[in-house]
């Protein structure tokens, strides 16, 4: 089938009894997107299912990047010329933006860094370094993100801290009897990814504040595949550290920030030395600027920031409620029409089993590899993910080298999805056929 990219409005309808219907975001959002226009190779329409690698960049954000290099380019908080004033109030009006998209209580709570990693480093190398001792406890589970394991695994080596791994269930979740039975008096820090990136499962982020709390234990929140797909409010969850990342958010690349409560962020050292973090510099010596410019050291990525900014104030003029909720149909769909080809093992919990979950499936196929599955459907102008996710010891769990994974955003419309499964399927006949 053929997808069509018609900008007349129509409603889709759902494919199981009790699921809302919701105006086709695709329909509304898609011109926004320049990207999504063009065509691939052979004359195909491209089809873009790598949402949870990065997502596409609307025209609004990009306006934003232009604005602020032809007009507004100057270095922040150092000058007394109209353009730095105007640049400052943009770069510090994102960070604003930011606090309320998360619910923190304050802009001095958001810490911008280069990207979610960094965000993590910075916790693990403070926090980390100036708390933790040998004996100590990181508790994590299997299914994290590289990102929230390396940071972690260097902190051990450096203090002798331990680090302990919740598992997951039969259905692809996080095993909370298992969690339960590794948090002890001895975990200080509990880090957990919201979203799985592999699994899409949704972890009781709830349930684990309170579990970590009461142990004594702080939680950090690895944020970045819920943040673009559904509202998160840290206040609500329960954390004392989350991550996120612009570029997942629609946003520029090369920013993220760290929200930590203030308390924390005062108590915390600084991660990097320079200008920009200090308040007065001596030869022998130097004191700290106020939060959260204590942990910004250096020309900071100022576009960046503000195309952030941008991305944000799109997300929101569209409401997370109603993309989760668009998300949710087309997840539905891709289960139902991936569940129905021989030989797809899809990971992680389906739609019926949590409703809530990620819009995405990663999955694979016995006797081909990913890289294969991926390759041909490239060729067909369908762009997927496959590898190992920055999940490695979670894949090596399920036995797999490598998987396929389709992820969506609130643009991919029904046909796309469509147009994916039948080109998957012919895929899988053909590579079977000459394999």
């Amino acid at each position: 089938m053929t997808p069509t990219f018609t900008n007349s409005p129509r409603i889709a309808t759902p494919s199981v009894a009790g699921t809302p219907v919701v105006a086709d975001l695709a329909v509304q959002t898609r011109p926004d997107f320049p990207l999504l226009a063009q065509t691939a190779c052979l004359g195909q329409p491209l089809i873009y299912l790598d949402y949870a690698a990065t997502s596409q960049k609307p025209r609004q954000v990009l306006e934003a990047l232009q604005q602020y290099y032809s007009l507004d380019n100057a270095n922040v908080h150092r000058g007394a010329h109209q353009l730095s004033a105007r640049a400052t109030d943009h770069f510090e009006a994102a960070r604003g933006k930011v606090a309320a998209f998360i619910g923190a209580a304050s802009a001095r709570e958001i810490v911008f860094t280069r990207n979610a990693t960094e965000a993590i480093n910075l916790v693990a190398r403070t926090w980390g370094d100036a708390n933790l001792r040998e004996g100590d406890e990181v508790l994590l589970s299997v299914m994290e993100h590289h990102s929230n394991l390396v940071p972690w695994q260097l902190l051990a080596a450096r203090t002798g801290c331990v680090l302990r791994h919740a598992g997951v269930t039969e259905s692809g979740e996080l095993d909370l009897e298992d969690f339960k039975a590794k948090l002890s008096d001895r975990t200080k820090l509990v880090s957990l990814v919201h979203v799985s990136n592999t699994l899409g499962c949704l972890n009781p982020i709830e349930a684990v504040a309170e579990l970590a709390h009461g142990a004594g234990a702080l939680l950090l929140v690895d944020a970045c595949q819920s943040l673009p797909h559904k509202p998160v409010d840290v206040a609500a969850l329960g954390a004392d550290f989350l991550v996120g990342s612009s570029h997942k958010l629609c946003g520029p690349t090369g920013m993220g920030f760290l929200w930590a409560h203030e308390a924390l962020l005062e108590a915390m050292p600084p991660f990097l030395g320079g200008g920009e973090m200090i308040h007065d510099v001596y030869l022998d010596h130097s004191t700290w600027a106020d939060l959260p410019h204590k942990f910004e050291a250096g020309t900071p990525a100022i576009g960046e920031a503000i195309g952030m900014g941008a991305a944000l104030d799109y997300l929101q003029n569209l409401g997370m409620e109603r993309i989760h909720a668009w998300e949710q149909q087309l997840t539905r769909r891709l289960f139902e029409r991936l569940q129905a080809i021989d030989g797809v093992r899809i990971l992680g919990p389906t739609p019926d089993q949590q409703p809530d979950r990620a819009a995405l499936a990663a999955f694979s196929v016995e006797g081909l590899h990913a890289n294969d599955i991926a390759a041909l459907l490239d060729s067909a102008g369908i762009c997927i993910r496959s590898g190992h996710h920055c999940t490695q010891p979670l894949h090596r769990h399920y036995g797999l080298a490598s998987s396929a994974r389709a992820s969506l955003g609130f643009t991919t419309t029904p046909e796309e999805i469509d147009r994916f499964a039948e080109e998957l399927e012919g895929t899988i006949g053909f590579l079977r056929e000459h394999s």
